[in-house]
């Protein structure tokens, strides 16, 4: 659908201005604290947060940035030097869109009867990588200014869950990362895409990335990403010991289904993995998921690869854990059972890749 009409732009603009930075910081400047520097990093005791967020609409950037603000908060209050939101963390901001109830709807019997969603009073398509197109002028600054001023304020690493937006004609799927003095450390765009990723022609990424920093060296992958043996296999062999990793798992929740991501992938290739859940529906999509911190076998203490795992798959919640890199090190030099073999790795995987 073309998004160009006079009203569309007008509310755009509109949009933009509610959402400029000197506004956001102004708000964020009387509600957020002032707090002394934390104490050196422990390698041996890395806290970290993974949150599970509820899909509810924002009516304002307020309110979007008040449910960002509470779940930071609460990570910190919780002890934690890394906070992880989910994937699709922007579907929140759709509730700023006049007239999002009635579009839902139209999503919701676009689904159930396969015809395609109209405008009111209209017959053109809307698709969800329109509205995402025409949302990142204004959801862009927001969430760069917002996260940067939470990470100052509570002196966290934050990984902001992953946004869609456009860029060079192209919508993708992107993740950032903050660092405690509010600089932006890095950015993953999603190398797997789902299905309906597929088909909104969302653009991949086309390499995996690793950030260091006083917490350890950190990578963040997308939902999908994790469904293969190779992405956590490559982010360990670029020397990973964090794998931050937000999802949107767009299907009813089943504990094995389940299993097919971040738990297996941590006991292939050692290293400590931290999943954030988006739960909740919008649009006829409904999102599902368990948000958890996991580990090698051998560094959890009952011995099953979980640190830390909220108990319910639809609801607000937070998992946190303590994460020792010395002992995740020592595990690595000396595992009981794996095998590598780099030479092959070497030799064969370029060639297999590149086809």
């Amino acid at each position: 659908m073309n998004l160009n009409g006079w009203k569309e732009k007008l509310f755009q603009r509109y949009l933009i201005w509610s959402c400029r930075p000197a506004k956001i910081r102004r708000y964020l400047r009387a509600i957020l604290p002032s707090l002394p520097l934390p104490d050196p990093v422990d390698r041996q005791k890395v806290r970290v947060a993974a949150l599970q967020v509820k899909l509810e609409l924002c009516k304002n950037p307020i309110a979007f940035a008040d449910l960002v603000h509470r779940r930071a908060k609460e990570a910190y209050v919780a002890g934690a030097r890394l906070v992880v939101f989910p994937e699709y963390l922007n579907l929140l901001l759709f509730g700023v869109l006049p007239g999002i109830e009635q579009l839902e709807q139209a999503y919701i019997s676009e689904a159930e009867d396969r015809k395609p969603a109209a405008r009111e009073g209209g017959d053109e398509q809307i698709s969800l990588p329109d509205l995402f197109r025409f949302m990142t002028p204004a959801v862009l600054p927001l969430l760069t200014t917002l996260f940067s001023a939470l990470a100052v304020a509570y002196r966290l690493y934050i990984m902001s869950g992953s946004y869609t937006l456009a860029a060079n004609g192209s919508v993708t799927n992107r993740t950032f990362l903050y660092g405690p003095d509010g600089k932006l450390i890095g950015t993953q765009d999603k190398v797997h895409l789902l299905p309906v990723e597929e088909e909104w022609n969302l653009k991949r990424g086309k390499n995996f990335k690793i950030f260091d920093t006083a917490i350890g060296r950190l990578a963040m992958p997308v939902c999908m990403d994790a469904t293969y043996f190779e992405t956590f296999r490559i982010l360990e062999n670029q020397g990973a010991e964090i794998v931050a990793l937000p999802i949107a798992n767009l299907e009813p929740y089943n504990y094995w289904l389940a299993l097919r991501g971040i738990w297996p992938r941590v006991q292939e290739s050692p290293l400590f993995g931290i999943k954030s859940a988006l739960v909740g529906s919008i649009a006829g999509l409904t999102f599902t998921g368990r948000a958890g911190i996991f580990a090698p076998l051998e560094l959890t203490p009952n011995g099953d690869g979980i640190l830390a795992e909220v108990d319910h798959f639809d609801c607000e919640a937070m998992a946190v854990a303590d994460l020792n890199l010395k002992a995740l090190q020592a595990l690595r030099q000396d595992h009981p059972w794996r095998d590598r073999n780099p030479a092959l790795y070497g030799r064969y995987f370029p060639e297999i890749y590149t086809r």
